[in-house]
C-alpha cells in the first residue's frame, strides 16, 4: 500500500489548469482540508471549457473512436465541411496517433471504454447536486436531451445502439416518436425532423459561468489563484516535485496536479512523460432563435448539437484532426450552421449573413488521447504528481467526478476502483 501523499509534507497542492477539470480538482482538494493553489497560464475558463456546448449527460459519454468511425473519417479527406474532418500531417507523433486511435476503435475496446466512462459517471448529477448545496452555481438544469433526425430508420438504429449501450446506466424510451409529432418534441425542431425520441433527464450548464463560480467558490475557501501564470518548469528531489516555476516566481509545493488541457504534454515532458495528445477541434456559436430550444438537441445525421445557455442558443459541432492549433475555419462555422439548418428550420438564407447574425463564433481544441479515455492518474516516477487531461468532449460531465476521485486519490495515495481505467501505463505503445 502507497504511503499518504500529503503526510508530513508542507505547503499547498497546486493544481494546473484553470479549466472546469481543474477547477473541480481544486475544488474537492480544499474541500478535504487542505492547502490549495491554482496556476493559470491566461484566465479561468477560458480554454476549451468556454465555448463548449455545456452538456452534462450520461447518454453521449462515449469514447469518440468507435466502429465505423475512421471509415468516417477518411471520407471525411478533402471536405472541409464534414462533422468530422481529418487533415492529415506530415507529422510522425499525429500518424502514430491516428494509428492508435485507429486500433481503439474496434467494438471490444470501445465496448471497454464506455463501460468505464459510465462507471465514473455513477456519481456525477449528485455530485453537482452536493456543489449547488455548497453554495456554488453550477447553472445546471436538466431539461433532457431531444435527439432528432431526418429518418426514423436512422433513429431507430440509434435508438437500439444506444439502449444496448445504456445498460441500465440511465432511462432510454421504449420508441421513437415519428411523422408530426416528432418536431413536437422540441418547438423549436423544424418539420423536416421526422423522427425523435427523448432522454430525461440529461442536463446543461453554462459552463463559462460554471468555471466563474467555482473560481469564486475557490477564492471564498481560501484557494489562492494565479491567473495569467505560465508554469515554465518543476523542481525536483527523490522522486518528489518540491516547486513549480513561473516566469515570475517558484511556488513551492506539496503536491501537484496537471490539468491543463492541450498544454498537459509539454508540463508532463518536463517530468518526463510522453502524453499523446491531440487537438479534436470543435466549433461554437450563439444565436438567437424564435422559438427557442427548451431541450439540449443532438442532430442524428449531422452530428450537430444545440443548447438553452444564458437566454440564447449555442449551436456546436464538427470533429477536426487538423494538428494542435486553434486556428478558427470560417468554412467550418458555416458548415455547422449549415448541419443545423436541417433540423432548426431555415433560421438564415444565407451564409453571407451569418456574420450578422452569430455572436462568439468559437473554436477550441479538445484534448483527445488515441482511446478516447481521460488520463486521471499519478504520473510515474513522482509521488506526488498527477495528471488529469484528455477528456475531450467530456470535460464538463465528468469534471466533478474527476475532482472527486483524484482528491480521493492525493489525500490517500490509493488509486479509487474507478480510475483504474484512465492510468497511465495503458498508453504504452
Amino acid at each position: 500500500m502507497r504511503e499518504r501523499v500529503m503526510s508530513a509534507v508542507p505547503g499547498p497542492v497546486v493544481v494546473v489548469g484553470g479549466g472546469v477539470v481543474g477547477l473541480c480538482t481544486a475544488y474537492y482538494l480544499a474541500a478535504a482540508g487542505l492547502q490549495v493553489e491554482v496556476v493559470e497560464r491566461r484566465r479561468l475558463g477560458s480554454g476549451a471549457s468556454r465555448g463548449n456546448a455545456g452538456w452534462v449527460c450520461l447518454s453521449h459519454s462515449t469514447p469518440v473512436p468507435a466502429p465505423g468511425v475512421v471509415r468516417y473519417a477518411l471520407r471525411s479527406l478533402g471536405r472541409p465541411d464534414s462533422p468530422l474532418y481529418l487533415r492529415p500531417l506530415p507529422d510522425p507523433a499525429f500518424v502514430r496517433w491516428l494509428w492508435r486511435f485507429w486500433r481503439s476503435s474496434t467494438p471490444a475496446v470501445f465496448r471497454r471504454g464506455y463501460a468505464a466512462i459510465a462507471e465514473l459517471n455513477r456519481e456525477t448529477f449528485g455530485l453537482f447536486d452536493g456543489m449547488r448545496e455548497a453554495g456554488v452555481d453550477t447553472t445546471l438544469t436538466r431539461p433532457g436531451m431531444v435527439h432528432a433526425f431526418l429518418s426514423p430508420a436512422e433513429a431507430r438504429h440509434h435508438l437500439a445502439v444506444q439502449r444496448e449501450m445504456a445498460d441500465g446506466h440511465y432511462p432510454v424510451p421504449d420508441d421513437i416518436v415519428t411523422g408530426a409529432e416528432a418536431h413536437l418534441l422540441d418547438e423549436a425542431l423544424s418539420p423536416a425532423v421526422r423522427a425523435a425520441y427523448l432522454v430525461a433527464g440529461e442536463g446543461v450548464v453554462d459552463p463559462e459561468a460554471f468555471a466563474r463560480a467555482l473560481g469564486e467558490a475557490l477564492a471564498a475557501s481560501g484557494v489562492k489563484i494565479h491567473e495569467n501564470a505560465e508554469v515554465t518548469g518543476f523542481r525536483t528531489a527523490g522522486g518528489r516535485v518540491t516547486a513549480l516555476r513561473t516566469a515570475d516566481s517558484e511556488l513551492p509545493c506539496a503536491a501537484v496536479v496537471v490539468a491543463a488541457g492541450m498544454r498537459s504534454p509539454d508540463l508532463l515532458g518536463l517530468l518526463g512523460r510522453h502524453l499523446p495528445l491531440q487537438a479534436g477541434k470543435g466549433y461554437s456559436f450563439s444565436v438567437d432563435l424564435d422559438p427557442a430550444p427548451r431541450h439540449t438537441l443532438y442532430f442524428g445525421e449531422r452530428r450537430a448539437v444545440a443548447s438553452p445557455i444564458g437566454g440564447t442558443t449555442r449551436i456546436g459541432g464538427t470533429m477536426e484532426l487538423s494538428g494542435n492549433n486553434n486556428r478558427l475555419d470560417w468554412r467550418r462555422v458555416v458548415a455547422v450552421a449549415l448541419a443545423s439548418r436541417h433540423y432548426l428550420g431555415r433560421w438564415f438564407d444565407d451564409p453571407d449573413d451569418l456574420v450578422g447574425l452569430i455572436r462568439d463564433p468559437w473554436v477550441g481544441g479538445r484534448p483527445f488521447l488515441p482511446d478516447g479515455l481521460p488520463l486521471i492518474d499519478r504520473v510515474p516516477g513522482h509521488d506526488n504528481a498527477f495528471a488529469a487531461t484528455g477528456h475531450g468532449m467530456l470535460g464538463v460531465t465528468l469534471g466533478p467526478v474527476t475532482g472527486h476521485r483524484l482528491a480521493e486519490y492525493v489525500v490517500t495515495g490509493r488509486r479509487p476502483e474507478a480510475l483504474v481505467p484512465f492510468r497511465f501505463d495503458r498508453l504504452r505503445s
